[in-house]
């Protein structure tokens, strides 16, 4: 199981001074624990989060404590500018309770439809919801794209493989991923300007009309 060391941290400190020394503030919240104000390192977490995404389980090394929780990364926060980890929250489960996850959906293979029809792949869904024992909880779940052979061809919730202990919880009937044919794809493309240029010549030929109406009223 992978480990990630973490300092508790003094919540008098300025959060910038800690982020410019390279750290990220985070917080450890959940099941039989008290909450506590941490810090990690910008550079380990992205490593953890890279191998674990947010539905593994990793253990907290907490500085100068003996406890070594259990926890998912629950949430992180981002800079919208430069797409920088800003804030964590860890949280530890009960591990006798099933917890919901969203897990994301990792595409592979090349789908014929695509390579010999020239159709384009549409991935309808990018991650799917599931509920499971945290210990039970999958990294990702992948799908095999290569029985897409035709335009008819979908994927759906249920043709997704996961363990017997996972229990996905979404529309078994709701399309994965499916091909497009290039026909279709370019009069989904064309039909917005197609309806734009009519509206802009609907309302081109209304308004000679409305000053005309105008000019007259006021030359009455």
């Amino acid at each position: 199981m992978l480990t990630i060391l973490v300092k508790i941290r003094d919540g008098k400190e300025k959060l910038n001074t800690l982020r410019e020394k390279g750290g990220l503030p985070a917080v450890l919240y959940g099941h039989g624990v008290k909450n506590l104000l941490l810090s990690v390192s910008e550079k380990e977490f992205e490593k953890i989060y890279k191998q674990a995404g947010q539905s593994s389980l990793i253990t907290l090394e907490i500085k100068a404590q003996k406890e070594k929780p259990l926890v998912l990364i629950h949430e992180t926060q981002k800079n919208p500018l430069t797409d920088k980890f800003i804030h964590i929250d860890f949280y530890q489960p009960s591990l006798k309770e099933k917890t919901e996850a969203r897990i994301p959906l990792v595409f592979e293979g090349i789908a014929p439809a695509v390579k010999e029809l020239s159709g384009t792949l549409i991935k309808s869904i990018q991650e799917i919801e599931v509920r499971a024992f945290p210990q039970d909880l999958p990294r990702e779940i992948k799908v095999n794209i290569e029985c897409l052979k035709t335009f008819e061809n979908n994927i759906l919730v249920k043709d997704l493989k996961v363990e017997k202990d996972v229990e996905i919880l979404q529309q078994a009937e709701e399309i994965v991923a499916s091909v497009a044919p290039p026909t279709k794809v370019e009069e989904e493309l064309e039909k917005p300007i197609e309806e734009n240029v009519e509206e802009v010549e609907k309302a081109g030929e209304e308004k000679p009309e409305k000053n005309e109406d105008e000019t007259t009223e006021t030359n009455a």
